[in-house]
This record gives C-alpha cells, structure tokens and sequence, in this order.
C-alpha cells in the first residue's frame, strides 16, 4: 500500500470528522432536531443530517483516487451518481419528509443505474443458486441493492449502530480484498468508506452527539451493496461473503419485515420492533445492543466470512450456517413483534 494511498484514507477519516461537527453546528443553529417521539428510541432531542459528512468524505477519497488511477471509471460512475442520487433524496427526507412513492423511485432508478453500468450477480453465484441467465442475475441484483438501501435506513435507530456496522462490512472487506489479491482501487475504496464512517462514529458513539439521519443511512446501504456487488464480478470473493459480514442487518431487516407482514401491521410505518429496539429497551441501554453486534459481527461472521472467501464452493452453505442462528436470536428477542 503507496503512501499516497495511506494518505487518501486518512483524508477520507479526517474529512468526515471535520465535517460531521461542522454539521452538528449547523443543525443546531437551524434547529434540525430529530425529537423523540413514540416511535423513537432516544430520550433527548438530537441533531440530525450528520451523514452528510459520510458522504463528502467518501466522494473526496474516491476522485482523489480516480485522479491516481486507482479507480474503475464504471464503479466511480456508479458511486457518485447512484450513490449521490441516494444521499440526496435522503437529505430531502430528512428536511421535509418526502412520500415513500418518490424515495422508492429514487431507490429503483440508482439500483437499475448501477447494474446497467456493473452487471448483475455473476452466472457463477447463480449457478451455486441453482440459478441460470443475465436476467435473473441482474434482477436479483436490482431487488438486492433495494433492499440493502432500506435495511440500513430500518436499522439506524441506535447511538453508534449504523455507524460501526458500516466501518465493520467496508473494512472486514477491504481486507478480504487486499488478503486474496484483489483489485488494488476497490479495496481502497472499501478502506475508505470504513475510513468516513469511522470519523463519523466518533460523533456517534454512544451517547450520539449526532445522527446520521436518511441521507447516511440509505448512502451507505447502497454504496455497501455497491462494493460487494464489484467484488463479487472481479472474483475477489462469492457474493455470499457480503452478506454473511451484513448477516445482523440483514437478518435483524428481514425477519422483522416479514413478521410484521404476516401480522397485517403496516409494514412501511415506522415502528420499534426490530430485535435490536427491543434489546435497547430492555437494558435500557443503546450501548450494550451496539457492542453486541460488533462482537457477533468480530466473533462470530467474520471467521465464517474468510472462510467462505477461501472456499467459495461452500460459500452458499456457509452463508446459511452463519445466519440460521441469527434467525432463532432475533426471533427470541422478539423481532417484528408488538413492543408491548
């Protein structure tokens, strides 16, 4: 790794830190509070937005990587416009609470946008599915970028847990990357998005100083699913390895959305009925439910995740290995249940 690389990634942490108070600043002065409400599980009115600075950090490190010659024009493509189209919608909802109708619009345009200009899931992760064609593989990919879009949104509802989550998938990553010969520029990027995202949690970290709000969170969902997507076409590691390192999200996501469903709730409501809310309240607590998940995401996915790197042929049956327990802990802490 060239100094100059080093540098990149540390401008992306320092940018994001600079710029995450600067944006607290700002939102106190401009009284853009997220105020507890019944839904919510906070206790006291918190600045919001702060994902912005995420999202400049990230977009300074990737041109100042392009201008190295360290990144694929296609995946910069897709970043900045797919991703910035993300952020700002987020940051429009922040401010004034756009309908679903136009959020999934967005959501659906940056998703086709990205496999329009990368592909889809590759013929050789299909296969291992049981799967054949372009078509399959590129719609998958559509509804898989959607969906982590949103599951990061739905799993931003504690001090420091997006945030960690974000630095754990990017840098667990980067390093699967760099450790099994991949492209030098996408490691580097998937360094600094961990980079941007760690100078933000040191604003977020329980108690949160600052929240990340719609325009983060939906931003870093769709630039993960970005990154594990590109890696997985270049043969770095299965796309199965992406999910095992976002197994809690995605799991915790998942098994909520479909519970409520079953219930007839309306599911697109917010709510606090994730396993991770009902934790929170039950110790009363955000930091222990954050440090939970950074311990199973160390302990538990990343060894299954080099493994499924290493040998791919069982990457599928890894993968279930790794959240089959995931499933049975969310359902007893009582995901998609009424938090009475």
């Amino acid at each position: 790794m060239t100094s100059s690389v080093i540098w990149v990634i540390f401008i992306a942490f320092t940018v994001a830190v600079i710029a995450t108070g600067l944006m607290r600043r700002y939102a106190l002065q401009r009284n853009l509070l997220d105020v507890p409400n019944l839904r919510s599980s906070h206790a006291s009115p918190t600045p919001r937005g702060g994902g912005v600075a995420i999202v400049i950090a990230f977009f300074v490190a990737a041109l100042l990587l392009a201008f190295l010659g360290l990144m694929d024009p296609m995946l910069l493509g897709t970043l900045l416009i797919g991703g910035g189209a993300m952020a700002l919608v987020g940051y429009l909802d922040d401010q004034r609470h756009l309908r679903a109708s136009v959020r999934f619009g967005v959501h659906l345009a940056a998703a086709l946008w990205a496999v329009i200009l990368l592909g889809g899931i590759p013929e050789r992760a299909l296969a291992n599915w049981g799967l054949h064609g372009v078509w399959i593989g590129g719609l998958i990919a559509v509804l898989t970028l959607v969906w982590t879009t949103n599951l990061f949104n739905f799993m931003d509802g504690l001090d420091g847990i997006a945030g960690s989550e974000a630095v754990f998938v990017s840098g667990a990553g980067a390093w699967l990357s760099w450790y099994e010969g991949g492209a030098p520029g996408l490691t580097v990027i998937m360094a600094c998005l961990a980079a941007a995202s760690l100078g933000f949690l040191c604003w977020n970290w329980p108690p949160a100083r600052i929240f990340m709000g719609d325009v983060g969170s939906g931003f870093l969902g769709f630039s993960l699913a970005v990154l594990g997507l590109a890696a997985s076409q270049k043969g770095i590691f299965p796309i199965e390895v992406w999910a095992i390192l976002g197994g809690v999200f995605l799991v915790d996501a998942t098994v909520t959305l479909i519970r409520r469903v079953i219930r007839g709730d309306r599911w697109f409501n917010a709510h606090r009925t994730h396993a991770y809310q009902h934790l929170a309240r039950r110790w009363k607590a955000h930091l222990p439910v954050t440090i939970l998940v950074m311990l199973i995401n160390a302990f538990w996915l990343l060894p299954i995740a080099i493994l499924a790197a290493r040998f791919p042929y069982y990457a599928l049956w890894l993968l279930a290995t790794a959240l089959a327990p995931l499933v049975a802990l969310v359902i007893v802490c009582g995901a998609g249940t009424d938090e009475r």
